[in-house]
């Protein structure tokens, strides 16, 4: 019974044996975590003791049953270790590989937090960059508010015109009083051109111009008479003509300059007063009260409100629960109950009024005043300034004259050393004029007065002193100067007399 039960044991492990090494043997994979906890598992079941056959005793009357079926069992049991072996080599590898790819994660991870502070930085300055940029918009956004408040200041005045292109047309076309007189041998030559070009229809200008010249030079002194005569009254009203327009363009350009003045001086008062407008509008204080101005009258609602208070305020209520009492007991009053409260407020009305009346009339009174005040303190500030104006156009006037004065002196000197050289000892001299005549005795006065000052201060002080006279009195100096001046023209008619004999002698002999 025994060989037939082994036979079909043998029967069945055979094909099981085939079967099993006809499998192909799979790639081996990456395990995973997972997958190699489970593998870990599965080693410590195959590690554990199986226990021996001797100390099994129901197995040994089966022996020979179960040698044939151990065998295969024992093969696979070999392969299976080998399969493990070689998956916890693999796994170790994999071990292995985690933890470098972990250090350099956690050095990246490193990296990246440096990199995210530095940023962080970056983004913080950036932030406070971005705070002081708006801090100055909103500054510069305020100014410009402030700008736009500020109005344009536009002068209430009419500025004076000077029609100095005007000027320069009428020079340009040239008025036929203001042109020069042409002199006597042109007057002449005029007269004659036409005789002579007839004389020679051929001739050109050139040689119309030579035959006149020489014309002219034979030409006697009472032939000359006419035409130096006329040329002397053109000569004399061209002179005329152009010291009146001298001196009407100096009074002109003082009358500019006047006038120049005056436009600075309200052009100056319109701006201050522009300027007080404006930081008025900008200011945003609070106005300070007056405590001479009278206070506004109670009305009747307050007026009984003052008489409940004290009440109210007696039986512990609070200021809400007082105003809501009293309101509703206003409310509910009739017009007779009203009636004092109201004509005692009217009273009130009418007494603010003629108050406010006094005090507006005081007010208006003490604008006035201050008006006044500030008018002559401009006043004062306005002659000031005009004297100031006075006293420097005084010293360039000095500077001018005495820079004249010194430039004269010394042409004079250079001129009369010159004469000294080549003139006669014997030839009279030129009279003092006018001018000198009165600086001789003003000079001897001021260092009397004024002992130890320079020649320049002194020629100054003269200069101012002569400009500071009178006609009548400068026509006393200007006559002496005449009759010295007849006396000089006697004196070198005389002389030359003398020279001409002295040359007709020298002559005949």
């Amino acid at each position: 019974m025994a060989s037939v039960a082994t036979a079909p044991m043998a029967t069945d492990n055979v094909p099981k044996k085939a079967r099993n090494n006809s499998r192909k043997a799979l790639k081996q994979k990456n395990p995973s975590t997972n997958e190699a906890n489970i593998i870990a598992q599965t080693l410590s079941q195959s590690t554990m003791p199986v226990p021996s056959p001797e100390t099994d005793p129901s197995k040994e009357n089966h022996e020979s049953l179960s040698q044939p079926r151990s065998e295969p069992k024992k093969a696979a049991a070999k392969g299976r270790a080998k399969k493990t072996t070689k998956n916890q080599d693999s796994f170790e590898k994999d071990l292995q590989d985690l933890q470098e790819m972990l250090e350099k994660m956690k050095i990246e991870k490193e990296k990246t937090e440096e990199l995210l502070k530095e940023k962080d930085e970056m983004l913080k300055m950036k932030d406070e960059e971005l705070d002081e940029k708006e801090k100055e918009q909103e500054k510069l956004q305020m100014e410009l508010k402030k700008l736009q408040k500020m109005k344009e200041f536009k002068p209430n005045m009419v500025f004076p015109i000077i029609n100095k292109e005007q000027d320069k047309k009428d020079k340009k076309k040239g008025c036929p009083e203001k042109k020069r007189p042409s002199p006597p041998y042109i007057l002449w030559c005029k007269d004659q051109w036409k005789e002579v070009k007839k004389e020679n229809p051929e001739a050109e200008f050139k040689e119309i111009s030579n035959i006149l010249g020489a014309k002219w030079k034979n030409v006697s002194a009472e032939e000359k008479k006419p035409y130096e005569e006329i040329y002397q009254a053109e000569k004399e009203a061209y002179l005329q003509v152009m010291a009146k327009g001298k001196r009407e363009s100096e009074a002109m350009k003082l009358l500019e300059e006047d006038q120049k003045q005056k436009t600075a001086m309200e052009l100056l008062d319109q701006y201050l007063q522009f300027k007080q407008e404006a930081e008025k509008e900008n200011k945003k204080t609070k106005k300070e009260k007056d405590p001479l101005k009278p206070k506004h009258p109670m009305t009747a609602f307050f007026l009984f409100t003052n008489e409940r208070r004290a009440a109210l305020l007696a039986e512990n209520k609070n200021v809400l629960e007082v105003a809501k009492i009293t309101g509703e007991e206003w409310k509910n009053m009739t017009e007779k109950e009203r009636g004092p409260y109201e004509e005692l407020a009217k009273k009130n009305k009418e007494k603010y009024a003629q108050e406010m009346e006094a005090y507006k009339q005081v007010k208006d009174e003490e604008a006035n005043n201050l008006k006044k005040e500030e008018e002559e303190l401009m006043k004062l500030h306005k002659q000031e300034a005009l004297q100031m104006l006075k006293k420097k156009e005084k010293t360039e006037n000095i500077i001018k004259l005495t820079d004249y004065y010194t430039h004269y002196v010394q042409k004079t000197k250079e001129k009369c050393q010159k004469k000294k050289q080549n003139t006669d000892p014997n030839k009279p001299k030129k009279p003092a004029s006018s001018f000198l005549l009165f600086s001789k005795e003003a000079r001897q006065a001021l260092l009397q007065e004024r002992p130890g000052t320079n020649n320049s201060t002194v020629n100054a002080l003269i200069a101012v002193k002569w400009k500071e006279l009178n006609e009548e009195e400068k026509q006393v100096w200007n006559a002496k100067a005449a009759v010295a001046m007849e006396a000089y023209k006697k004196e070198l008619e005389e002389y030359k007399k003398s020279v001409v004999a002295a040359m007709d002698d020298k002559a005949q002999q």
